[in-house]
């Protein structure tokens, strides 16, 4: 046997918890969370099971920790989990699966599946079996800091982007500042019309916050590969920044995963509870338009929906907020079917869009999402999470779709009236 083999095997084993045996024991294979996920129902191919994902885990579960699988395996009935079995999975690991949650929501005896792929993944890149993708990201995370590779001299440059587009200066790196807000990389380099629309939304509404040069990366590359050493890192930096400054608030960006690692995950992984509180910004602005300090002046005339993120919506409780900002700017609003927590992924979650490999999968799968749309007549598509934008805008593309994708921030903020800012240090009520 490998090292790196064993290395996973016995990560596998370490993984496999109170929670994950009662899942793997309570599993009635009815095949319900298959019809949940939509890698399965595009393709209609049986290895996407979300359930059957997990088989070798299984495996070691049962050759390990129950009676019946040890004596199979003294017997030599039960053949050890091998190498090539991990080289196999890993597309169904990390290419088919998303950790969007619907297979955990819809499953008859509540087992947490995405709970399971996380932990899977744990055993996986310790057996050195992540795609190249996802590796080179999480290299440059820890490395650099940004799985784009953004500096803090980039950041820099980009504030003073901002601050032009925006006419309006952009803290950095300001001590007792009530608010940190975090950044993800596509916000930084993609969709640099975020922090613009961000800066003079806080502007109006009297909103006293900074961005730390030593701590603007909110996405966690090591939730998404599987390495919670790694996630609890990347978790570290932002608290010791966040310290640093003195904070009260960290707001977590459009970002899905970013939302789950800081704000569910984080404490748990670092060990301890935060000195400050962390909130999204789709909760913060919601907050701010129910205190009168969001002020908007015009309505869109088109007609909008509203995609759920998943880790917001289904894994995080972020669904009134979105709609209640939308319901201040949109004249002619529509849901889509399945809308709010039984949403459909974009299919880019959980690392997938780093996944160059995955590409050809991930468009096939976006037909669940095409099928949502199909006969909405929409305009404009807004989420609240800047990888769904990334992947919805590549989506629509790709069926040839023309609809506009907007961040719910950028869209709030086109619609800001002009008028005196609000008092400075406004504090979260």
């Amino acid at each position: 046997m490998s090292g790196k083999l064993e290395r996973g095997l016995n990560t596998l084993k370490a993984q496999i918890d109170a929670p994950m045996a009662a899942f793997f024991s309570s599993c009635v294979h009815c095949g319900v969370c298959a019809h949940a996920c939509l890698f399965y129902t595009e393709t209609g191919d049986p290895k996407y099971t979300p359930i059957y994902k997990l088989e070798p885990m299984r495996r070691v579960w049962q050759q390990e920790y129950s009676f019946w699988g040890k004596l199979a395996r003294a017997l030599g009935l039960s053949k050890p989990v091998t190498d090539q079995e991990l080289a196999d999975w890993e597309e169904l690991v990390y290419d088919s699966c998303t950790l969007c949650g619907r297979c955990s929501l819809v499953c008859p005896v509540g087992n947490d599946i995405t709970y399971m792929i996380r932990r899977m993944r744990e055993g996986m890149v310790a057996a050195g079996h992540a795609p190249k993708g996802l590796k080179q990201v999480t290299v440059r995370t820890v490395e650099i800091g940004s799985p784009m590779g953004i500096t803090p001299e980039t950041l820099r440059k980009q504030a003073a982007h901002a601050e032009q587009d925006a006419g309006l200066p952009v803290p950095l790196d300001v001590a007792g500042a009530d608010y940190l807000l975090l950044l993800s990389a596509n916000e930084t380099m993609v969709f640099t019309d975020t922090l613009p629309a961000l800066t003079r939304i806080f502007h109006q509404a009297g909103v006293s916050w900074t961005l730390s040069s030593e701590a603007y990366e909110a996405t966690n590359a090591g939730i998404q590969i599987g390495s919670s050493d790694i996630a609890a890192e990347l978790v570290q930096r932002i608290v010791s920044a966040a310290e640093k400054l003195k904070v009260k608030y960290v707001i977590s960006p459009e970002c899905g995963h970013a939302y789950t690692a800081l704000r569910w995950e984080g404490p748990n992984l670092i060990g301890r509870p935060y000195p400050f509180e962390v909130i999204h910004v789709a909760e913060l602005l919601d907050q701010l338009r129910a205190e009168g300090r969001l002020k908007l002046d015009s309505r869109e005339t088109g007609r909008l929906s509203f995609h759920d993120p998943c880790q917001m919506v289904r894994r995080g409780g972020v669904i009134e907020q979105p709609r209640r900002l939308l319901d201040q700017v949109a004249e002619d609003f529509v849901e889509m079917p399945d809308a709010g927590i039984h949403n459909w992924c974009c299919g880019g979650g959980g690392g997938v869009s780093a996944n160059e490999r995955a590409v050809p999968l991930r468009r096939r799968a976006f037909h669940r999402k095409k099928e949502q749309l199909d006969g909405l007549q929409l305009t404009t598509l807004v989420t609240s999470c800047a990888n769904c934008r990334d992947m919805l805008e590549d989506g629509l593309e790709y069926y040839d779709m023309d609809i506009e994708v907007k961040g719910l921030a950028d869209l709030l903020a086109e619609h800001l009236a002009e008028s005196e800012p609000g008092a400075q240090g406004g504090e979260q009520s």
